[in-house]
């Protein structure tokens, strides 16, 4: 099904050029302002002085994102831009990190993603970028500056420019480091002594006999965390070539980065592969070409990360310190669990250790670890962008360009025969699958630009067209089982089976089209009075056919009063500028044709009876039919205040007021209706406030040289509509709790609800005095040592009804610092970040397992009057739902400081680089994620999946990391 609209999403010249001035209009100055060198910002579609600029946009210098070993170059964010939270969604090799700009923007998963611009061409992430060929980074934060990119812009805009070639003399770089790294912390587990002596304790509180004779035989036991931790390496290479002349330019770079994770790195592995091609040619005076072109490998192996339900991280959480990880000698197991002839076994036939108590998808990491062996995912990322430039007139250029992706990725493995436990296995056949996409997405947009100066005005006028086509391509999986052989070196598509032991399936991709019209007129008058107005027409194929177009208009004011002759010389506020902008923006973020009822298959029927009986394939609708259905609207407004004090300070402050109206949720119909999936419709409204502030200082004494940089974020979020005037929606689910946060009128996106402990029953007699207006127990099931909740509503009894708030998975505060420092060929960056006013629901014990481990913390549990008032007696039955309900036990506050880099650096002497044709060589030793100040009790307190924060189901934390590099330039 096509619909033929397009729209677009932007082009972006690059360039960022830094230099110091004085934004100081006093008469030390000896060059006339037209003479200033300044510093020039990307602004979408183009770029601006930033002395000019009206909207809320941050900077990450080259400089910057150079100093950080990251994995991913989003990462480079974190710390760096006020009101940018980024927080890692696992320590695993290749993982992505949530970026959100100025808060949650939408309900869904993923509709929250800021739209990443990479030299003009809209790209879904920038996980394939090659961090050393970045120049510099923009974020557009305000509804003003981000308004360029109109229905695909609500959730902020980030602008990615990388490097190009300048004219001069050949220039040949290379950056390489190796490092290793380990988990900063591990948690406090029980050992097997302790842990045999809790069980029993539930056994003996139930009125039961303890199950073991003697725990101290079971001595310190199995250390689990030991088995799956281990020492990481990273390497990373980096090669770049650039010169030209005055006619052409060229970059060209080639990189290789390869991370191996803490936790068993034979299945938790991450590689990438780049090269890029930058080139501009000025073929004649009013003739030029260029283009951008990029490939990028990635290949990695991963485990279930931030998931209570298995894999080698929870299981290491959760089994029990009793089970041997191999068993050397069988007469200390019971024989029986071994005789599986799939049971998994190490090099010298020692089968894995097999828990008599814990079960379910728990498993020994090492047996879990040879199912794994083999299995990887894949892509292979193609991105370019070729352009035309033309000056036909004084004052006009015309720009016309097209941009593309083509994308392939898949994933592969091998499923042998094994058994891991009772509960854990596969004994009928083994499998090999693979699974393979392709995905094209273009783009082509046309532009003019007129720019004009006379007198004291300064004009800028843009007018643009593009259309775009996504989703252009297919998806294949193949899965061949019962292969001869059980081990994946052997496995192969090549074996002849059966007919019936070959699945094949396919699918094409669902093409979306957009187009679209857009207009910007900058003016400013004497570097004094400044305007930005824009305007963006989007149409698009996502949405119904009463909708299909929007209208997204923003404009901005600047005052640099600094600038006016009243302003008197001074050498407190050297300079200032007020500015404030407003915007309305959109949000596309919705599955293909939701607005359409579309059919699926998998609604079989049969006709006939016995032999003539005929399954038939039955088509039904996915959902019901919305033509209605339009994106989501954003409308935020931007005041702010930019200055230069004591000479060496930058201030920056803004306020913003950012609200969403009209977000898409699926929402519950009747089951009767027949449809297989809700369908969405626009139902709420939600409200983001915040403050921002960026502060800046720079001086050098001699040979020493001092830069400090800090940011710093509040932010306040608050929902204020949903569908059909519902006061709530349950949220994210943990085990058979249910859910733990919701999506509550007048309260935070996602916030924590549960109910309110008021301590531990000491004894019968409170108990029996917590009554209801009856005279009958609130608590009947309840006994000493057990949690006693408060009855919120006042009904006499506990229930959901009596659930309250209970914390913010939103960090309300979000800052950072970079200091650097620099003494002759010294130089040292400590780079620190943190954020608080949220809370974690710590999930790391599986409720469904009564044995599974438990942290050390127990040890403080009730077992007595007076003993414990915060953590309750042992019980296996659970009767008062101490623990199998959710409550603020359960949160731990998520504040955290870390120190996330320290690098020391050394520069040769020119005079002895010089010897060897060098022009500079660094060398340098980095630490990562050294010290973390927390409370939290888990690995790690920053705790992100897409858009579910701040619950840790056994996070992947991330590693601390000791790197040497070396920086050399020819």
């Amino acid at each position: 099904m096509k619909v033929k609209i397009s729209r677009s999403l932007g082009l972006i010249a690059a360039l960022y050029f830094t230099a110091n001035f004085s934004a100081q209009n006093t008469k030390k100055d000896t060059l006339p302002k037209e003479q200033k060198i300044e510093e020039v910002v990307m602004i979408g579609y183009g770029s601006q002085k930033k002395s000019n600029v009206t909207g809320a946009i941050s900077s990450i210098k080259a400089s910057d994102i150079a100093a950080v070993p990251a994995g991913r170059p989003e990462q480079v964010l974190q710390g760096r831009a006020a009101g940018v939270t980024v927080i890692s969604n696992s320590g695993q090799p290749g993982s992505a990190a949530s970026v959100r700009v100025r808060g949650i923007t939408s309900f869904g998963a993923g509709s929250n993603n800021p739209l990443w611009v990479v030299d003009g061409i809209v790209v879904d992430n920038i996980g394939w970028l090659n961090q050393s060929d970045i120049e510099n980074i923009e974020v557009l934060k305000d509804g003003a500056s981000a308004a360029i990119y109109g229905v695909s812009a609500a959730k902020g805009v980030i602008l990615v420019t990388t490097k190009k070639g300048t004219k001069g003399r050949l220039n040949l770089s290379y950056n390489g480091f190796y490092g290793f790294g380990n988990a900063a912390k591990k948690l406090d587990l029980l050992n097997a002594t302790q842990y045999a002596t809790i069980i029993n304790e539930g056994f003996i509180n139930d009125g039961q006999a303890p199950r073991y004779t003697n725990p101290a035989q079971f001595g310190i036991g199995t250390d689990w965390q030991d088995v799956v931790f281990n020492t990481a390496e990273r390497k990373s290479h980096e090669f770049s070539i650039s010169g030209g002349n005055d006619k052409s330019t060229f970059y060209s770079s080639f990189g290789y980065y390869e991370q191996d994770g803490i936790v068993m790195r034979d299945i938790s592995n991450y590689k990438r592969l780049n090269a890029r091609l930058n080139s501009t040619h000025k073929v004649l005076d009013w003739l030029t070409v260029g283009q951008t072109l990029s490939y990028t490998h990635n290949r990695n192996q991963g485990i279930n990360a931030n998931n209570e339900f298995g894999g080698p991280l929870s299981s290491a959480i959760n089994l029990d310190p009793i089970t041997q990880a191999v068993v050397r000698d069988m007469s200390t197991v019971d024989p029986g669990d071994y005789t599986n002839p799939y049971i998994v076994r190490d090099p010298n036939g020692n089968p894995y250790g097999i828990s008599e108590y814990v079960n379910q998808e728990m498993a020994n990491p090492l047996a879990f670890r040879y199912t794994q062996l083999g299995r990887k995912n894949w892509s292979d990322d193609i991105v370019a962008n070729a352009f035309v430039e033309i000056k036909p007139v004084k004052h006009f250029t015309f720009k016309s360009s097209i941009n593309g992706k083509l994308s392939y990725w898949g994933n592969e493995g091998f499923t042998p025969l094994f058994y891991l436990s009772p509960t854990y296995s596969n004994t009928a056949q083994n499998n090999l699958s693979r699974e393979t996409n392709k995905k094209l997405e273009w783009s082509m947009e046309n532009i003019l630009t007129y720019q004009n100066k006379w007198g004291k005005h300064n004009l800028n006028v843009m007018i643009g067209q593009g259309v775009y086509e996504y989703n252009i391509g297919y998806k294949e999986n193949i899965t061949y089982s019962g292969l001869p052989v059980n081990n994946y070196q052997d496995a192969s598509f090549n074996f002849f089976l059966d007919p019936s032991k070959r699945l094949v399936t396919a699918e094409d991709g669902i093409e979306t089209h957009k187009a679209s019209y857009f207009g910007r007129i900058i003016y400013d008058y004497d570097n004094r009075y400044l305007f930005t107005g824009t305007i963006r027409r989007d149409g698009s194929s996502k949405f119904g056919p009463n909708h299909q177009w929007g209208t997204f208009p923003a404009a901005s004011l600047g005052w640099n009063i600094s600038n006016e002759s009243f302003w008197p010389e001074n050498k407190y506020v050297n300079s200032l500028k007020l500015r404030g902008g407003y915007g309305i923006l959109g949000n596309d973020a919705i599955d293909d044709f939701m607005y359409r009822s579309t059919m699926v298959s998998g609604s079989n029927y049969s006709l006939g009876a016995g032999n003539d009986n005929v399954i038939y394939t039955g088509y039904a609708a996915r959902t019901l039919e919305n033509p209605d259905l339009h994106w989501e609207e954003t409308s935020q407004f931007n005041i702010a205040a930019d200055l230069k004090i004591l000479t060496n300070f930058t201030l920056t402050v803004d306020y913003y007021r950012k609200k969403s109206t009209d977000i898409l949720r699926r929402v519950a119909i009747p089951g009767y209706v027949g449809v297989t999936n809700n369908p969405f419709k626009n139902v709420g409204d939600m409200n983001n406030t915040g403050v921002e502030v960026e502060l800046g200082y720079k001086k050098n004494w001699g040979d020493f040289g001092f830069s400090a940089n800090g940011n710093f974020a509040y932010l306040k979020n608050e929902i204020l509509r949903l569908e059909d005037n519902l006061k709530f929606v349950n949220g994210a689910g943990f085990q058979s709790m249910g859910a733990v946060n919701r999506f509550q009128v007048g309260y935070p996106y996602a916030s924590f609800f549960g109910y309110q402990n008021a301590g531990i029953f000491q004894t019968q007699a409170e108990i029996n005095a917590y009554t209801n207006s009856n005279g009958g127990l609130i608590q009947p099931n309840a006994k000493p040592g057990d949690f006693k909740r408060i009855d919120v509503n006042g009904d006499g009894k506990i229930t959901e009804d009596d659930y309250v708030y209970l914390g913010n998975s939103l960090p309300k505060y979000t800052f950072g610092i970079t200091v650097n420092l620099n003494y002759k060929n010294f130089d040292l960056m400590i780079f620190g970040q943190g954020q608080a006013g949220n809370k974690i629901f710590q999930g790391l014990r599986r409720l469904d397992i009564q044995d599974a481990n438990y942290q050390t913390a127990i040890l403080n549990r009730w077992t007595g009057e007076g003993t414990s008032n915060t953590i309750p007696r042992m019980t296996r039955a659970d009767l008062n739902q101490n623990l199998t309900r959710m409550s603020d036990y359960y949160l731990q506050k998520g504040d955290y400081f870390r120190i996330k880099l320290v690098q020391l650096g050394f520069t040769l002497p020119k005079e002895v680089v010089s010897t060897i044709g060098a022009s500079k060589v660094r060398f340098y030793v980095t630490g990562e994620n050294l010290i973390t100040f927390t409370k939290y009790t888990g690995y790690d307190p920053e705790i992100a999946s897409n858009d579910e924060f701040g619950i840790d189901r056994a996070y992947y934390p991330q590693a601390r990391t000791f790197i040497f590099g070396a920086n050399i330039q020819f």
